[in-house]
């Protein structure tokens, strides 16, 4: 039996966990969101806009390249098409807040961005994947439904994003003193989840984990790279470019595993994949985030760009 063949073991309490777990990071992500944040998008347009095409089409369009280069098999390139497709997860504040970057533009991306996946991600996935020479088939097979998707997109980021953000504009004391708490409660818990998947079915993933290191481990090079060069050709400043170097790079592959297993039946290229991916990316994030942390404060340099957004002491009081 070939991986793209092979079916992962998830029992359907476990994805109404996952499912709660996704929602909560959201949540989280709400809390500390304001108004404010989607103003201060509208105040760096071009930050905003570079980091949104890396996004939506050239992160999607680079991965698809990559699969045909690296002639993956098909659940494989349709696990790493689907990440791409999903949205930047929260970690990318944090991250970008220990790589002494503009953290208040990171906050204020994550925040608009999120939303506008609801949309993006089933259509995108659509695309790109109906677009594979073979990964195409297995939307065939399983008859992907675009609007269930977007529902459970609705479900699992749209509804506790909304909650969030009323609760934080409507209590903003409150949601200041519960989201340091829901943020990191909510990441272990994603991260513990997928670990527990992998553990769960731990003879399959080791007979197959071979076979995607390479695959994730350039996608998610490629996906830091992509972020950094966009953010640099369009201009910015290394203060901005370090938080689009995480927006683009760092996905919500939890969100990701989460689908595999809605739609199609974990299958199990898609699942490792996806289940690798959650934790790749933060450890590279956290490399490359420390190595940038640790070199000689620029501040004051960095942050006279074009688009230098809020000031340091701004960002650092987002993170």
């Amino acid at each position: 039996m070939t991986i793209d063949d092979a079916l992962l073991n998830f029992s359907p309490g476990s994805l109404i966990a996952l499912s709660i777990v996704l929602g909560l990071i959201m949540f989280g992500i709400a809390l500390d969101t304001s108004i404010d944040d989607f103003r201060a998008v509208l105040k760096a347009p071009r930050a905003f806009a570079i980091s949104l095409v890396a996004q939506l089409v050239l992160l999607p369009a680079v991965t698809f390249g990559l699969t045909l280069l690296l002639q993956v098999g098909p659940s494989i390139a349709l696990g790493m098409i689907l990440v791409a497709c999903c949205p930047p997860g929260n970690i990318s504040q944090v991250l970008t807040y220990r790589a002494r970057g503009n953290v208040a533009l990171s906050v204020s991306m994550t925040a608009v961005t999120n939303v506008i996946y609801i949309v993006m991600l089933p259509v995108n996935l659509s695309l790109w994947g109906g677009w594979h020479p073979t990964a195409s088939a297995i939307l065939e097979n399983v008859s992907l439904n675009g609007w269930q998707m977007l529902l459970e997109i609705v479900l699992i980021i749209g509804l506790p994003f909304v909650l969030g953000f009323a609760i934080k504009n409507r209590w903003p004391a409150f949601a200041k003193k519960v989201q340091p708490t829901v943020k990191w409660i909510s990441l272990l818990a994603l991260l513990g989840f997928i670990i527990a998947a992998l553990a769960g079915n731990f003879a399959f993933f080791i007979s197959y984990v071979g076979v995607v290191l390479l695959a994730v481990f350039l996608h998610d090079a490629v996906a830091l790279g992509l972020g950094y060069a966009s953010a640099r050709l369009g201009g910015l400043a290394l203060y901005e470019a370090k938080a689009v170097t995480f927006e683009v790079g760092i996905r919500n592959a939890g969100l990701g595993l989460g689908l595999v297993f809605t739609f199609f039946g974990g299958l199990g290229g898609m699942a490792v994949v996806a289940g690798w991916w959650g934790i790749w990316d933060i450890i590279a994030g956290l490399a490359l985030a420390t190595w940038w942390g640790r070199r000689k404060a620029r501040g004051a340099t960095d942050s006279s760009g074009p688009n230098s957004g809020s000031s340091a002491n701004e960002a650092e009081a987002h993170a």
